[in-house]
């Protein structure tokens, strides 16, 4: 089988996996322990990849938050700062997103709406009714353009007086289109408005810099940049007096200034760290070697009659190609599921596996929800599997 489902998640790097294994077997200590070797190295190790991870970012390293994974953080950001602004500074209560996020940022702002309860909501009865709680806060879901883009005017059309945080993804997850969410975080700062960014598919691929950018707050996971899965971090910007106030997501000890409660996994995040080194280390070549590939897939699949590129533009990301077959008895699920021997390959997100792509339904095409395949490359893709892609699609399709 052909790995090109990257944006799902990336195989790990052998590096990786080497810095790992230490922290899996002797060092195994609790860095929130005291004084002896075990406990001192584990911490040391700690702080050495949250200085990676903080340059990888263009962050400082106390503002690097540990968490499970870019979802947690997301969550974490967004109903931690959407609860303290409301009851602790000015109770303001309005967050703004778009309708082309990553379900992460989709479902914590229906929640906080009062939407839905659970990720697999069921408060729709016989009659089709969906039951709507008050949870004191509002959400707005902007729409997107033809290629997925999250526009500046889209944001402004949607501030209130009593919006206090707006969430825009900077690379989407689903069609690899870029937003400029430097333009909306400069409009945010204008209006007062707290701005978050998910950036799990920018981060590694593209370089980012959260304070050039102007983010108050950011998401990311490791596994999307050749590190291990179930390990994240959290972006809080510091003011003059250090990490700004927000709400706890996880409530308990005292790790991670206070605001990420539970015991660290140690060699989860050595394994971030060490992927932010190498991302860092490997950004010229690793951009270039995306770029060549990119521009690979891109002519192998103009060969293939039927396909059409959902972003053709040049506001997307290399390496994560979203096409449409044109074809009527097309059906993208028992596609995929009919050469899953073969191709590893999807139809979206993988957060989202068995639903119709709503960022797909948000450019205008719900009617191609079915059509849609995502095809994603990374750093260890070869010339020779992009021909093999190509050439099973050409047989199957």
């Amino acid at each position: 089988m052909i790995y090109f489902d990257n944006s799902a998640t990336s195989p790990i790097d052998g590096e990786v996996l080497e810095a790992m294994l230490p922290y899996l077997k002797e060092e195994y200590g609790n860095p929130s322990s005291k004084y002896y070797c075990k406990a001192v190295h584990a911490r040391d190790a700690v702080e050495d990849s949250r200085i990676s991870v903080a340059r990888l970012l263009g962050a400082e390293p106390e503002e690097i938050i540990f968490t499970a994974g870019a979802t947690e953080s997301t969550n974490f950001i967004i109903k931690g700062y959407m609860d303290y602004r409301r009851f602790y500074i000015d109770g303001k209560n309005h967050v703004i997103t778009s309708v082309a996020e990553h379900k992460a940022t989709i479902n914590t702002c229906k929640y906080l709406n009062g939407e839905l309860y659970s990720n697999n909501d069921s408060t729709i009865n016989l009659f089709g009714d969906r039951k709507k709680v008050d949870r004191g806060y509002a959400a707005s879901f902007v729409e997107v353009n033809e290629i997925g883009e999250i526009t500046v005017q889209a944001i402004q059309d949607a501030i209130q007086k009593n919006t206090a945080l707006v969430s825009a993804i900077y690379v989407n997850n689903e069609i690899g289109t870029i937003s400029d969410v430097k333009k909306i975080a400069e409009l945010c700062t204008e209006n007062g408005i707290a701005f978050h960014s998910d950036l799990t598919q920018a981060v590694g691929k593209m370089k980012v810099d959260v304070h050039e950018m102007g983010l108050d707050y950011a998401s990311c996971s490791a596994h999307k940049l050749y590190g291990p899965k179930g390990i994240g971090v959290a972006y809080l910007k510091n003011d003059s007096y250090g990490l700004q106030p927000i709400t706890s997501f996880m409530h308990g000890g005292e790790q991670e200034s206070g605001v990420r409660a539970g015991t660290l996994a140690v060699h989860d995040i050595v394994g971030f760290g060490k992927a932010a080194e190498i991302a860092v280390r490997d950004w010229e070549k690793n951009e270039s070697v995306l770029a060549e590939l990119d521009n690979e897939l891109i002519q192998g699949l103009a060969s293939i009659p039927f396909i059409s590129l959902v972003n053709p533009t040049e506001k997307r990301l290399p390496g994560i190609v979203s096409i449409i077959i044109e074809k009527k008895d097309f059906h993208n699920e028992r596609f995929v599921k009919h050469i899953s021997d073969q191709l590893a390959i999807s139809t979206g997100s993988a957060c989202s596996a068995g639903e119709p792509s709503e960022v797909i339904k948000a450019i205008g095409l719900a009617d191609s929800v079915t059509k849609v395949l995502r095809i994603s490359v990374n750093k260890f893709t070869t010339k020779a599997e992009i021909a093999q892609l190509i050439q099973i699609l050409k047989d199957k399709i």
